[in-house]
């Protein structure tokens, strides 16, 4: 039986939170379908494994330790796309925190920044520096937003968090259509309950009080019977729109959340 060919030969991608959850995911599997990976975190030990398991594999991906939200970083690494590689075609621009989750009085300003310029700055950079690569030949661009400030609204204490996820949907609007003329494409992927590490680093802080009282039907995710989604599906949507069978989808959010949306909205 003749070899499937491989869907990204070829391609660089570039992936921001490619430590751990859907970041890592996707630099594995986008590494098995041929894409040069630059792998991008500011975790240094967890993206070198990444890199280590794409080469183990037989793929080629390089390392980038950079802060999303921080100019400097993210220009030496695309930088360091460039020399490595000449050319970019994808990017995911996966990288975000919860941050802090707390009633609007209570939250600090700085607490509000740090999830602002982590989650909508770093995907801004991210993509601005991309650009003049991306424009040589065309490409990719995926944001990772949420449900949460796309479909959800009822997760008390996470306003500067869903704040960010509205609007990097807005993000990618505006960017599909400025950038539509260099044959650049830009999607975004809203992901419900997805088993990774991100929900054990959220800090959440006296929200019980300002919670309004919702109730939900028995399984909160209908398709699973409640079980939360995997990092796997994500990456695997990912890579379609990543490859030239979403030739033709751009500006378009997608949610993949097992219905979870429909009834928490």
């Amino acid at each position: 039986m003749a070899q499937q060919a491989q869907e990204l030969a070829g391609k660089v991608a570039l992936i921001t939170g490619a430590g751990s959850g859907i970041g890592k995911a996707a630099a594995l599997l986008f590494g098995q379908e041929g894409a040069k990976v630059a792998a991008l975190s500011r975790t240094e030990d967890e993206v070198q494994e990444t890199v280590s398991q794409i080469q183990q594999s037989g793929g080629e991906a390089i390392a980038l330790v950079a802060d999303v939200s921080q100019v400097a970083d993210m220009q030496q690494a695309f930088q360091r796309i460039e020399s490595q590689w000449g050319r970019l075609d994808i990017v995911f621009a996966n990288a975000g925190i919860n941050g802090v989750w707390a009633p609007i009085e209570e939250l600090e300003p700085d607490e509000w920044d740090k999830t602002i310029n982590v989650n909508l700055r770093g995907t801004f950079l991210t993509v601005k520096y991309a650009i003049p690569l991306l424009k040589r030949q065309g490409g990719s661009v995926i944001v990772t937003s949420s449900v949460n400030g796309t479909r959800i609204f009822s997760n008390t204490g996470a306003t500067a968090y869903s704040s960010t996820k509205a609007a990097q949907v807005a993000f990618t609007k505006m960017a599909a259509l400025e950038l539509a003329k260099h044959r650049i494409r830009v999607n975004v992927i809203c992901p419900g309950a997805i088993e990774t590490a991100i929900e054990e680093s959220t800090e959440k802080r006296d929200i019980e009080q300002a919670k309004e009282p919702v109730e939900f039907p028995e399984g909160k995710i209908p398709l699973t019977d409640g079980k939360p989604g995997k990092s796997d599906q994500v990456a695997d949507l990912a890579l379609f729109l990543a490859s030239d069978r979403s030739s033709h989808i751009t500006g378009t959010p997608v949610w993949i959340d097992g219905a979870e949306s429909l009834l928490m909205g």
